[in-house]
C-alpha cells in the first residue's frame, strides 16, 4: 500500500480504536464476514476481516490501543486469535482452553495496547483455510521514511477444509476441545488434485495439493501492482497466512535487508531469498533504483516450483507477464536464517532456566502428537510469572513443524550446531530430524497454547498448553 493509503488507514484506526469501550452497540472496529473473490477465473466464497473503511485488517501506529467490538457477521462460530499480540489479555483471546466460540451475529469487546510490528489475526479453527485472516500491523515509531507494502500469503483450495482433512485421513480433535468445526461461507465446489500420499517417511512437504497460492488474494495470473517511487525505500511486511505451506521469499533483482521477523526487530541481514513458515512474518527493506521499472517479489512454495507474489512498479513501467513456476525446485525450509539473524533486543542474561523437552511425532491415522499425546490427552506445562523456561523441540517426523506460542515472544537459542543468540520470534521452524531450543520469559498469567502452525497438524492433535500462574 502506498503512503497516502497507509496514513488514511491509520487515521481511521486512531479515530475508532481510541473510542471508549461503551459496549457492543457501537460501530464494529472489526467485522468478520463472507465475501467473494476470483481465483483462476472462478468465483470463490471465502471469509474476510474488515477494519474501518472496509479495508482488510488494521493498520495502526505504535502506542495505539485496539478498543472496540469485533462482530461475527458470519453464520459460523468464530475463534479469533491475535497472533503476535503480547499485550492482549488471556481472556480477550478465544484461542485458549475454555475460550469457547463467538456465536454468529454477536460481538466481542476488546481493549488492549497493540504490539509494535508486523502481526496478524486469524481463526483458530479450520475456517482459517477459507482466508479467515488479516494483517494487524502497528507501525514502529522508528520505522523511518519508508513506504509500507503489506503482503498476505495464502494457500487456496476449491475444496472445503473438511474435505482436505478427510483426504489426509485425519480427525479434527481440536474442535472437541475449545475449537469449532468450519462449515464454510458457501459451496466451494470443484476439485483439486487431492491430498498427497506421505509415502515411506522420507523428508517431505506440501501434503495437500492446492489449486492456487495467493498474495493479497491474487495469483500471478493477475498480480497486485503496487506503485512505488524512483529512488524510494520500501518496507515489505510479509505475512505467511497459509495453512499448510511454507514459502521462500525472493526479491529478485532487488537486494533486501531483513530488519524484523515475527514483528521483532533484528540486526539488518542482507539477502535476496528468505524462508517463511506458516504463521511467520518477515520485514524486508528494499531500495527502488532511480531508473525505475517493474520489480516482482515472489513467494515460492517450499520443495516445489510454484510461485505467487506481487509487483512493485514505478509510474509508467511496463508490466510483463510472469510465470507461476520457478525454473528450479525450492529447497526444504531449515534453521539457516535463524542461525544468521541476531535480535536487536535479545533476552537478558539469566542463568538456570528450566528445560522442557517436546517430542513432535506422527502416528498412524494422520495423528500428530507432542510427547506422544494429542490435544485433549495432554498434561499442561506449568510455569510461574517471572520464570524463564527453555523448550527443546525434537522432531523425528518427516515434516517441518512451525511451532507457535501464544501470548509471548521467545528467543531462538539453540539447534543442531549448539547454542547461539538468535532472533526473537513467536513462531519457529523445527526441521525434520533437527532439535531446536527456544527461551521464553513468562510475564503474564493465563493458559497459552503451544502448537504447530500447520493447520491440519494442529487440528489433528499437535497442540499443548502452558499454564502460567
Amino acid at each position: 500500500m502506498d503512503r497516502r493509503r497507509f496514513l488514511a488507514n491509520t487515521a481511521a484506526l486512531a479515530g475508532t480504536a481510541m473510542l471508549p469501550g461503551t459496549g457492543c452497540a457501537e460501530a464494529p472496529l472489526l467485522t468478520v464476514a463472507s465475501r467473494q473473490i476470483e481465483v483462476k477465473r472462478r468465483a470463490a466464497r471465502v471469509f474476510g476481516v474488515a477494519g474501518p473503511g472496509g479495508k482488510s485488517g488494521l493498520f495502526a501506529n505504535e502506542g495505539d490501543v485496539l478498543r472496540g467490538p469485533l462482530l461475527n457477521a458470519t453464520v459460523d462460530p468464530l475463534v479469533m486469535h491475535w497472533h503476535g499480540q503480547i499485550f492482549a489479555p488471556a481472556d480477550q483471546d478465544r484461542a485458549r482452553t475454555g475460550g469457547g466460540a463467538l456465536a454468529a451475529g454477536t460481538s466481542d469487546l476488546h481493549d488492549f495496547r497493540l504490539t509494535p510490528g508486523t502481526h496478524w489475526m486469524h481463526s483458530h479453527t479450520l475456517n482459517e483455510q477459507l482466508l479467515l485472516a488479516a494483517p494487524l500491523v502497528t507501525r514502529e515509531k522508528d520505522a523511518g521514511d519508508v513506504q509500507d507494502v503489506v503482503v498476505m500469503l495464502h494457500d487456496f483450495s476449491f475444496r472445503s477444509p473438511e474435505e482436505l482433512l478427510a483426504g489426509l485421513g485425519g480427525t479434527n480433535v481440536h474442535s472437541a476441545h475449545g475449537g469449532a468445526a468450519a462449515a464454510g461461507p458457501g459451496n466451494h465446489g470443484g476439485m483439486n488434485h487431492g491430498a498427497m500420499n506421505h509415502g515411506s517417511g522420507a523428508v517431505h512437504a506440501n501434503d495437500i495439493a492446492y489449486d492456487a497460492f495467493l498474495a493479497n488474494d491474487r495469483t500471478l495470473d493477475d498480480p497486485e501492482v503496487v506503485q512505488v517511487e524512483r529512488s524510494g525505500r520500501v518496507r515489505l511486511r510479509i505475512i505467511n497466512g497459509a495453512t499448510a505451506t511454507a514459502f521462500f521469499i525472493d526479491t529478485g533483482t532487488l537486494a533486501a535487508q531483513c530488519v524484523a521477523v515475527d514483528g521483532s526487530p533484528c540486526q539488518p541481514q542482507s539477502g535476496k531469498r528468505f524462508p517463511l513458515a506458516q504463521g511467520q512474518r518477515i520485514d524486508l527493506v528494499v531500495d527502488i533504483p532511480q531508473r525505475g521499472g517493474a520489480f516482482p517479489v515472489f513467494a515460492q512454495v517450499e520443495a516445489d516450483r510454484r510461485l505467487t507474489g506481487l509487483v512493485l512498479a514505478t509510474q509508467g513501467a511496463t508490466i510483463r507477464k510472469f510465470p507461476d513456476r520457478a525454473e528450479h525446485t525450492a529447497m526444504h525450509t531449515d534453521l539457516s536464517l535463524d542461525l544468521a539473524l541476531r535480535a536487536a533486543a535479545p533476552l537478558p542474561s539469566k542463568p538456570g532456566a528450566r528445560m522442557e523437552h517436546l517430542m513432535l511425532a506422527e502416528e498412524p491415522g494422520y495423528r500428530w502428537t507432542i510427547n506422544g499425546k494429542i490435544h485433549g490427552e495432554h498434561t499442561p506445562i506449568t510455569a510461574k510469572v517471572g520464570e524463564r523456561v527453555e523448550f527443546m523441540f525434537m522432531n523425528p517426523s518427516a515434516m517441518m513443524h512451525p511451532m507457535h506460542l501464544h501470548g509471548h515472544h521467545f528467543q531462538v537459542v539453540g539447534g543442531r550446531s549448539g547454542r547461539f543468540s538468535g532472533p526473537v520470534r513467536d513462531t519457529v521452524i523445527v526441521p525434520p530430524h533437527t532439535p531446536v531450543i527456544i527461551a521464553v520469559d513468562f510475564d503474564k498469567p493465563g493458559s497459552w497454547y503451544l502448537h504447530c502452525h500447520h493447520l491440519y497438524h494442529m487440528a489433528t492433535g499437535m497442540m499443548t498448553e502452558v499454564v502460567v500462574t
